[in-house]
Protein backbone atom coordinates (compact mmCIF):
# COMPACT_ATOMS: atom_id res chain seq x y z
CA UNK A 1 0.00 0.00 0.00
CA UNK A 2 0.90 3.63 -0.98
CA UNK A 3 1.75 6.15 1.41
CA UNK A 4 -0.86 9.27 1.58
CA UNK A 5 0.21 11.56 -0.86
CA UNK A 6 0.74 14.56 1.80
CA UNK A 7 3.03 12.07 3.67
CA UNK A 8 5.36 11.41 0.54
CA UNK A 9 5.15 15.26 -0.28
CA UNK A 10 6.47 16.04 3.21
CA UNK A 11 9.09 13.13 3.05
CA UNK A 12 10.50 14.90 -0.62
CA UNK A 13 11.02 18.30 0.81
CA UNK A 14 12.43 16.88 3.81
CA UNK A 15 14.72 14.68 1.73
CA UNK A 16 15.61 17.47 -0.60
CA UNK A 17 16.35 20.19 2.06
CA UNK A 18 18.60 17.96 3.83
CA UNK A 19 20.40 17.22 0.70
CA UNK A 20 20.69 21.11 0.03
CA UNK A 21 21.70 22.02 3.61
CA UNK A 22 24.21 19.32 3.59
CA UNK A 23 25.27 20.25 0.08
CA UNK A 24 24.40 15.89 -1.20
CA UNK A 25 26.81 14.99 1.90
CA UNK A 26 23.58 13.89 3.08
CA UNK A 27 20.89 12.03 0.98
CA UNK A 28 23.59 12.29 -1.45
CA UNK A 29 23.41 8.45 -1.87
CA UNK A 30 21.18 5.77 -2.34
CA UNK A 31 22.18 1.91 -2.93
CA UNK A 32 25.36 2.93 -3.04
CA UNK A 33 24.74 4.89 -6.24
CA UNK A 34 24.71 8.92 -6.32
CA UNK A 35 21.70 10.87 -6.10
CA UNK A 36 20.86 14.05 -7.74
CA UNK A 37 17.84 16.95 -7.28
CA UNK A 38 16.01 17.01 -10.86
CA UNK A 39 13.21 19.86 -11.02
CA UNK A 40 11.20 19.37 -13.87
CA UNK A 41 8.23 21.42 -14.53
CA UNK A 42 4.86 19.35 -14.59
CA UNK A 43 3.42 18.28 -17.10
CA UNK A 44 -0.19 19.74 -16.52
CA UNK A 45 0.57 22.34 -14.39
CA UNK A 46 3.83 23.60 -15.32
CA UNK A 47 4.81 24.27 -11.72
CA UNK A 48 8.01 22.55 -10.84
CA UNK A 49 8.94 19.47 -8.73
CA UNK A 50 12.03 18.60 -7.17
CA UNK A 51 13.27 15.00 -6.66
CA UNK A 52 15.94 12.78 -6.01
CA UNK A 53 17.41 10.54 -8.40
CA UNK A 54 20.23 8.01 -8.55
CA UNK A 55 22.39 8.74 -11.44
CA UNK A 56 25.95 8.00 -12.60
CA UNK A 57 28.01 9.79 -15.26
CA UNK A 58 29.29 9.03 -18.53
CA UNK A 59 31.20 11.23 -20.48
CA UNK A 60 30.34 15.18 -18.54
CA UNK A 61 26.63 13.96 -18.75
CA UNK A 62 24.46 12.85 -16.00
CA UNK A 63 22.40 9.39 -16.72
CA UNK A 64 18.87 8.66 -14.89
CA UNK A 65 16.87 6.09 -14.45
CA UNK A 66 12.75 5.74 -14.43
CA UNK A 67 12.76 2.68 -12.29
CA UNK A 68 10.55 3.86 -9.49
CA UNK A 69 12.68 1.04 -7.82
CA UNK A 70 10.70 -2.15 -9.60
CA UNK A 71 7.22 -0.62 -9.79
CA UNK A 72 4.76 -1.25 -12.36
CA UNK A 73 3.85 2.20 -13.59
CA UNK A 74 6.73 4.95 -15.00
CA UNK A 75 7.46 7.27 -11.58
CA UNK A 76 5.47 11.14 -12.29
CA UNK A 77 9.10 12.67 -12.50
CA UNK A 78 9.78 10.72 -15.45
CA UNK A 79 6.52 11.63 -17.26
CA UNK A 80 7.49 15.05 -16.98
CA UNK A 81 10.45 14.29 -17.88
CA UNK A 82 9.74 13.18 -21.01
CA UNK A 83 7.44 16.31 -21.97
CA UNK A 84 10.49 18.93 -21.50
CA UNK A 85 13.50 19.13 -23.24
CA UNK A 86 14.96 21.01 -20.17
CA UNK A 87 15.31 21.00 -16.65
CA UNK A 88 17.41 21.78 -13.47
CA UNK A 89 19.43 19.17 -11.62
CA UNK A 90 21.61 19.79 -8.43
CA UNK A 91 24.53 17.82 -7.80
CA UNK A 92 25.98 18.57 -4.65
CA UNK A 93 26.48 21.71 -4.32
CA UNK A 94 26.44 22.37 -8.29
CA UNK A 95 23.15 23.85 -9.80
CA UNK A 96 22.93 23.25 -13.77
CA UNK A 97 20.69 23.73 -16.35
CA UNK A 98 20.21 20.38 -18.62
CA UNK A 99 18.98 19.65 -21.54
CA UNK A 100 17.07 16.60 -21.81
CA UNK A 101 16.86 12.90 -24.02
CA UNK A 102 15.17 10.70 -23.77
CA UNK A 103 16.58 7.66 -24.51
CA UNK A 104 15.86 4.66 -26.29
CA UNK A 105 17.10 1.57 -28.62
CA UNK A 106 20.54 1.19 -28.96
CA UNK A 107 21.54 3.94 -27.31
CA UNK A 108 19.46 2.74 -24.40
CA UNK A 109 21.31 0.02 -24.18
CA UNK A 110 24.75 0.35 -24.06
CA UNK A 111 23.75 2.93 -21.14
CA UNK A 112 21.75 0.05 -19.68
CA UNK A 113 24.68 -2.34 -19.57
CA UNK A 114 26.70 0.39 -18.46
CA UNK A 115 24.57 0.86 -15.28
CA UNK A 116 24.30 -2.70 -14.73
CA UNK A 117 27.93 -2.40 -14.19
CA UNK A 118 27.82 0.06 -11.41
CA UNK A 119 24.02 -0.69 -9.67
CA UNK A 120 23.31 -4.75 -10.81
CA UNK A 121 20.00 -4.38 -9.00
CA UNK A 122 18.80 -2.45 -11.57
CA UNK A 123 18.16 -6.14 -13.37
CA UNK A 124 16.32 -6.89 -10.12
CA UNK A 125 13.82 -3.86 -10.74
CA UNK A 126 13.38 -4.84 -14.55
CA UNK A 127 12.69 -8.22 -13.82
CA UNK A 128 9.74 -7.23 -11.52
CA UNK A 129 7.88 -4.96 -14.71
CA UNK A 130 6.78 -5.42 -18.12
CA UNK A 131 7.28 -2.05 -18.94
CA UNK A 132 11.16 -1.42 -20.36
CA UNK A 133 12.40 0.91 -17.58
CA UNK A 134 13.13 4.19 -19.21
CA UNK A 135 16.73 5.92 -19.69
CA UNK A 136 17.70 9.74 -20.32
CA UNK A 137 20.33 11.43 -20.47
CA UNK A 138 20.93 14.93 -19.00
CA UNK A 139 23.85 17.24 -20.99
CA UNK A 140 24.90 20.06 -19.02
CA UNK A 141 24.03 24.19 -20.86
CA UNK A 142 27.22 25.83 -21.32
Amino acid sequence: MAAPRPLTLAGRALSNGLYRVFGGRVMGKARGMPVLLITVPGRKTGDPHTTPVSYFEDDGQFIVTGSGSGSAREPQWFKNLRHTDQADIEVGRRKLAVSVAVIEGAQREILWQRLLVRAPFFADYQSKVEREIPMAILTPKS
